[in-house]
């Protein structure tokens, strides 16, 4: 509960130094098995979301697995290997610097998945559907003057 509860939360506009420290723990105390732990378990959540279900195999037990996994995984990060940072993070910048922390994480970890061979494939196709001659015009356009904002009119008497 109270993961979901953190990782639910709105997004973090920007952290302070102490979420940073934090987040900077988190990647640098994981390894390359933690990190697809840790996109095993995002994949395993997201693929419950109604509108990616149908395009997953992924069974209630499997889904427990991995579960347990990160939850090991989440409680050897924040109480172990970076408790001296989690513990200032909260008591400085509160709990939202788990959220961010932990997405910082999330992103270092999906990064390596774009190192595979197979995933980089899957990545260009999406190149077929985007216009390179639009993409180009858009590049070496001028760019605009942003558009100004209506004259402000002196409030009534």
């Amino acid at each position: 509960m109270f993961f979901a509860a953190v990782l639910g939360a709105p997004q973090l506009a920007g952290a302070g130094p102490f979420a940073d420290d934090m987040a900077r723990c988190l990647v640098n105390s994981t390894s390359a098995a933690d990190r697809t732990v840790l996109v095993k378990w995002i994949f395993g959540v997201i693929t419950l979301h109604p509108d990616l279900a149908a395009m997953s195999n992924v069974t209630p037990r499997q889904r427990d697995d991995i579960s347990s996994a990160a939850g090991t995984l989440f409680q050897k990060l924040l109480l172990d290997s970076c408790r001296s940072q989690t513990q200032q993070a909260l008591q400085n910048e509160g709990l939202q610097t788990i959220q961010y922390a932990f997405q910082v994480l999330g992103q270092a970890a999906t990064r390596g998945l774009f190192t595979d061979p197979q995933v980089m494939q899957g990545a260009k196709d999406l190149g077929k559907y985007v216009s390179e001659e639009k993409l180009k015009a858009l590049i070496n356009a001028p760019a605009q003057t942003p558009a100004q904002p209506p004259p402000q009119t002196p409030p009534q008497k």
